[in-house]
């Protein structure tokens, strides 16, 4: 880690995932026509946003490895989720996604890349890149893989099963708050 994690605005980050947890996984979710968002999902963001958490949201997007969509795809649905959310008062502050997949199709993508889940790339990137507090940090993740990201990567996993993800967000701070 940098010595960014050191700086005075140093504090703990919520990593979502996105299919699943913030949508619907619907299957290869490429574009915004498609997305279905979880009930709560922009209250869950406000509430760790008021809670003082930076919110990150980490993928696998295999489908652009598979042909289904392109990385151009997948950053304008991020930036456009984003703005959504924006918009409902909720800050999501960045994306990490992994493109690679060992059985796609497209060239330059047929690896089983370090941030492709279940490996904690992504969230290690993370916590690299903004001034995160290990301690007090989590993951929600609607997969075993999620889970075992998190666990890597030395912050505890809750795994989301559906429903109100509010609620959810919620359990999940009080559980923290309990374990500080």
């Amino acid at each position: 880690m940098n010595g960014a994690v050191n700086a005075p605005d140093c504090r703990p980050a919520a990593f979502l995932d996105r299919d699943g947890v913030i949508n619907h996984d619907d299957s290869y979710m490429g574009t915004r026509d498609r997305i279905r968002w979880m009930p709560g999902v922009a209250k869950a963001v406000r509430r760790l946003n008021e809670a003082g958490y930076f919110v990150f949201i980490f993928t696998n997007q295999s489908g652009v490895a598979r042909g289904f969509f392109s990385e151009d795809d997948v950053r304008c649905l991020h930036l456009w989720m984003q703005s959504h959310l924006a918009s409902q008062g909720a800050r999501i502050d960045d994306f990490r996604y992994c493109p690679h997949h060992p059985d796609g199709s497209v060239a330059g993508y047929l690896e089983d890349h370090p941030w492709r889940k279940p490996k904690p790339g992504m969230i290690l990137d993370l916590m690299q890149h903004w001034p995160v507090r290990q301690h007090g940090s989590f993951a929600v993740g609607d997969r075993e893989s999620d889970i075992e990201a998190a666990a890597a990567a030395g912050i505890p996993g809750f795994l989301f099963t559906g429903g109100d993800l509010d609620a959810f967000v919620a359990n999940c701070l009080a559980r923290q708050s309990i374990l500080r």
